[in-house]
């Protein structure tokens, strides 16, 4: 199945030599942070790897500590690094702007919930309601289809006339009530009462990445777009291996042990699962909090406020 993405891949990079406009580049000689990049690079993966065993195992497994702990020394040294080298790969003044700062919390705390429950759903449909995996993505077909549409299309349009601010709050809050429509899962119950839950949350991420990115790389001053564009593409990654560890945590949290029959484990699981919608749902009024500290931000290429787009 992972070989699915190749094909994908090849048509979307010749697609982008055919349509993608050609732009002027230009070029700095420094230094490359050879100890930056080692550091960032291998503290980024432990804590990819340990967060990730951390929705299997738990947090207090050796298999799950031992890589955080190790990232967060990596992460450190890193930081160390990047605060004496004279050409740092990422200069702490620049993550430390507002802006950027707050975009890149945002983005992890939203693509979090989106990890989260995207994950969940489909262990629902197969495991508790028994549906086999592929009607299983069947089911998630439209909001995935809600994802192509409205995150390739309407969503710069959407971040073009109100802005990145607005259109962050919009999805933050969509987010969070279509995450508490899911809370009505049951053993016994349909695919089709999670269904307008399921719309609405992918309407609100859909929209929610493109404007990240916008907030990201907004403020950016000229030849930072780059860095701004990475660092935000790595928070989103970051993103869904804690938002998979936080929400099934807190899952298997609120599971109480079964001894019973089956029918009383599965009720257990979806108790979890309950919890876990909620605190996806928490999430989301985090983000909608956060997205209220940035600045109402267009991109560079939008029209301006009461006017029509500029055209050569």
């Amino acid at each position: 199945m992972m070989f699915i993405n190749v094909p994908i891949g090849i048509v979307a990079a010749l697609l982008c030599r055919r349509y993608l406009p050609g732009g002027g580049g230009w070029l700095k000689n420094q230094h490359l942070d050879v100890p930056g990049a080692l550091t960032v690079t291998s503290g980024t993966i432990l804590l990819v790897f340990g967060l990730t065993n951390a929705a299997g195992l738990g947090f207090a497994s050796e298999w799950t500590f031992v890589p955080l702990v190790s990232s967060a020394l990596a992460l450190g040294a890193f930081l160390f690094i990047e605060s004496r080298s004279k050409a740092p790969l990422m200069p702490l003044a620049f993550i430390r702007r507002g802006s950027v700062l707050t975009a890149n919390v945002l983005a992890l705390v939203l693509t979090s919930v989106v990890g989260g429950v995207g994950f969940i759903v489909p262990v629902y449909f197969q495991n508790i309601l028994g549906y086999s995996a592929i009607y299983s993505g069947l089911l998630t077909l439209p909001p995935a289809l809600i994802f192509f549409v409205v995150g390739g299309w309407g969503a710069s349009r959407l971040v073009n006339k109100f802005g990145a601010k607005r259109t962050l709050l919009l999805s933050s809050a969509l987010v969070s009530f279509g995450t508490v429509l899911l809370f009505p899962m049951s053993p016994n119950g349909s695919a089709l009462v999670l269904m307008p839950g399921l719309l609405v949350w992918a309407l609100g991420a859909s929209i929610g990445f493109p404007a990240i990115n916008i907030a990201a790389v907004a403020g950016t001053q000229p030849g930072e777009e780059g860095l701004a564009s990475g660092v935000v593409n790595t928070s989103s990654r970051v993103g869904f291996p804690v938002g998979l560890a936080i929400l099934l945590t807190v899952a298997g949290a609120f599971d109480p042990p079964s001894a019973g029959p089956a029918s009383a484990a599965a009720a257990g699981v979806v108790a979890g699962f309950q919890a876990a919608v909620v605190a996806a749902a928490l999430l989301g009024v985090l983000g909608f909090l956060i997205a209220l500290r940035l600045k109402d931000i267009k991109p560079r290429w939008g029209p301006p406020d009461g006017g029509s787009p500029v055209t050569s």
